[in-house]
């Protein structure tokens, strides 16, 4: 069965993403590359939120095609563009990108479906209101994050309150040099 597989970058103090959307605290070096690169290759299908879904939509595809980006990110775009897209949208507002379907909604019987399909893991990226659903329904198989060496004390949470606890076992930590560790979890 296919695994669904979070990949989250966050800070030391749980968050995702500035007040404003602001991701300027990201350090990426060429092991946090090797590490996203391994990820899609290993990866079936995107499961993205209508607004990631179109942000990727609109930057991924033209950086594939583009002859002055360095060689490894152009093959890591190229990668996502080939694979499977499944974006949630109730709205039906979807970007336009090949290979892209739509869900109405997140339904724990069409996950599990999809997950016994054929291909890769189903990978997870930003989309909070998607991993905060699948997280709900239990659904999540791994979680990665990718805890970046800095407080924003403000921001936007990966999870938010409301539901009760819920514990991980520790697969993994693996720093890298940059200073960010990879935590790779599974639900207890």
């Amino acid at each position: 069965m296919r695994k669904i597989v979070v990949s989250m970058w966050t800070t030391l103090d749980g968050f995702v993403a500035g007040p404003d959307d602001e991701m300027d605290w990201l350090l990426v070096d060429d092991h946090l590359q090797k590490y996203e690169r391994a990820l899609v290759d290993n990866a079936g299908s995107l499961l993205l939120g209508r607004i990631t879904h179109a942000d990727f939509a609109g930057h991924w595809p033209s950086t594939a095609q583009n002859p002055d980006q360095p060689d490894d990110v152009r093959g890591y775009a190229q990668r996502l563009d080939a694979l499977e897209k499944i974006v949630v949208s109730a709205s039906g507002n979807t970007a336009t990108w090949t290979n892209t379907r739509r869900l109405t909604r997140l339904d724990a019987d069409e996950i599990t479906e999809i997950k016994r399909g054929p291909g890769g893991d189903i990978v997870v990226y930003g989309s909070l209101t998607v991993i905060r659903s699948l997280a709900d329904l239990r659904l999540i198989d791994e979680l990665h994050l990718l805890v970046h060496p800095v407080f924003l004390r403000q921001g936007k949470a990966l999870f938010d309150g409301g539901q009760p606890p819920a514990r991980l076992d520790l697969v993994s930590a693996e720093p890298f040099a940059s200073g960010v560790v990879l935590l790779r979890y599974h639900p207890a």
